[in-house]
């Protein structure tokens, strides 16, 4: 009976679709639109940075430090300490055995709909909050404007996956415990009048074991961990230009929503740093660059089209998944595209491919010398495979020639590893149907038209034909 209804049910008549699961048109229609309105959303809303850690291990030194080389951009610093609940009378009176270390210590509802406001570009007014007399009212709340980039701060910002799940970055400060105790003592007694005993007898009581019991913990969920906090310049000029790169692919990604960037991880960033390199051995920039060429393929693929297709496990159970596009094939810009047809082989077993061979002119124009592509490539989807997109003037000429040859604009996909602003807007303004996916987008062009900070001139160091 079971292998009758797996049998009727991959009989179930399929779709061709673009994006998600859809087993019907009302279906497809909700979430498709779903999915555009959650990828606006996304575009348009600010990077959101989390800042963990123990108290005094050196959250607001590093947040300040990170605000301070994004002077250029609109950043503001929201602290989790203005979210403390006011402490009523009969707790004043017993004030020091309230534990302000605990998750319940802080109004989290408060926290998460200032965000959120924040979030969707409104202004909201956050909290002043008093430590001597323990109140949120005794000072006018501050008022914090919209912007590009909000620093989330606080001991316990990770603790609440709701609040974790506000963030693009999580970073937390490690500090050893003596440190921590010692900057403490020193803040507590001068900044909110305490006395060292009372700072002693709190830290032992509810600071130490409340790191153990909540903080802790959360260090799990950081992307990044910074030991010795503000004095790790190092670590904290990488998370800057990090940031510096994801604002400039948002602002982008926000005016053509045809530019897909895959997702940024420190492992890609590393990757990165190896094949710009000027020193990096030839072997060395091979090996790293199709490791990135083969994640902007899987990528690029992502974007095809896929038909429904449920299959027989080997349990007798129906598995509901897809099939992948079969008419399509990839075309090289000769010969720095050439580089990228290992991984695409790798991934398409027997696809086609085509050469075009773009020769230049001068700095201003292209001229066409050489094309060999499928004779039925205006029946499929192209991968067009270029590793750098400068200019855009050999994009346009090669995205042209495949549009004369009967290929959809709309069927074409730009799979290159670094993107220059001035190109992404050629290609997106002229061709606004075709996509392009990229692993990192450039600051810009120089007076050369070079790519910068480029990579050099990848054929000449992937093929090993450059100078050295």
């Amino acid at each position: 009976m079971a292998s009758k209804l797996a049998v009727d049910a991959i009989e179930t008549s399929t779709k061709v679709h673009f994006s998600g699961f859809h087993l019907d048109s009302a279906r497809s229609n909700h979430m498709a639109a779903s999915a555009e309105e959650e990828e606006e959303q996304q575009h348009g809303q600010p990077f959101v940075i989390g800042v963990a850690g123990g108290a005094a291990s050196g959250k607001t030194t590093v947040c300040d430090m990170i605000m301070q080389q994004l002077h250029d951009q609109r950043a503001v610093v929201v602290n989790q300490d203005s979210f403390y609940h006011n402490v009523n009378e009969k707790e004043l009176a017993r004030v020091h055995d309230y534990n302000f270390d605990h998750p319940d210590a802080f109004d989290t509802e408060q926290l998460l709909c200032s965000m959120e406001k924040l979030r969707k570009g409104q202004a909201v007014d956050i909290p002043n909050y008093d430590f001597k007399s323990y109140k949120n009212n005794v000072f006018p709340p501050r008022r914090v404007n919209p912007s590009d980039v909000i620093i989330l701060e606080g001991i316990l910002i990770f603790h609440d996956p709701r609040v974790r799940d506000l963030m693009n970055m999580k970073i937390f400060v490690d500090a050893d415990a003596d440190v921590r105790l010692a900057r403490r003592i020193k803040r507590d007694t001068v900044e909110k009048g305490r006395d060292i005993a009372t700072v002693l007898d709190q830290y032992s009581k509810f600071v130490k074991p409340a790191f153990e019991d909540f903080i802790l913990p959360t260090k799990k969920y950081a992307d990044i961990i910074i030991p010795r906090g503000g004095d790790n310049h190092v670590a904290i000029d990488l998370i800057v230009q990090h940031i510096r790169t994801k604002l400039g692919q948002h602002d982008l990604c926000k005016i053509y929503p045809n530019l897909y960037v895959i997702q940024s991880t420190f492992q890609i960033r590393g990757m990165h740093t190896l094949i710009r390199d000027s020193k990096t051995t030839k072997h060395d920039f091979i090996f790293y660059s199709d490791r990135l060429i083969r994640l902007v393929v899987e990528h690029g693929l992502g974007h095809l089209p896929f038909t429904e297709k449920q299959v027989v496990t080997p349990t007798g159970s129906v598995y509901s998944g897809v099939d992948f596009c079969k008419r399509l094939c990839g075309v090289s810009v000769i010969r720095s595209g050439e580089s990228m047809e290992n991984a695409l082989r790798a991934c398409c077993k027997g696809i086609k491919l085509g050469k075009i061979l773009i020769h230049r002119e001068g700095d201003n124009g292209q001229q066409l010398r050489y094309e060999k592509l499928p004779s039925d490539i205006s029946e499929r989807h192209v991968l067009l495979l270029d590793p750098i997109l400068g200019t855009g003037n050999s994009a346009v000429q090669a995205i042209r020639l495949l549009i004369s040859k009967g290929v959809p604009e709309s069927n074409i996909i730009f799979l290159n590893l670094i993107s220059a602003p001035q190109g992404v807007n050629v290609v997106c303004k002229r061709f606004p149907r075709i996509k392009i996916v990229t692993s990192e987008i450039e600051l810009g062009l120089n007076d050369e038209f070079r790519v910068v900070p480029g990579m050099g001139e990848f054929g000449d160091r992937y093929f090993g034909t450059d100078d050295e």
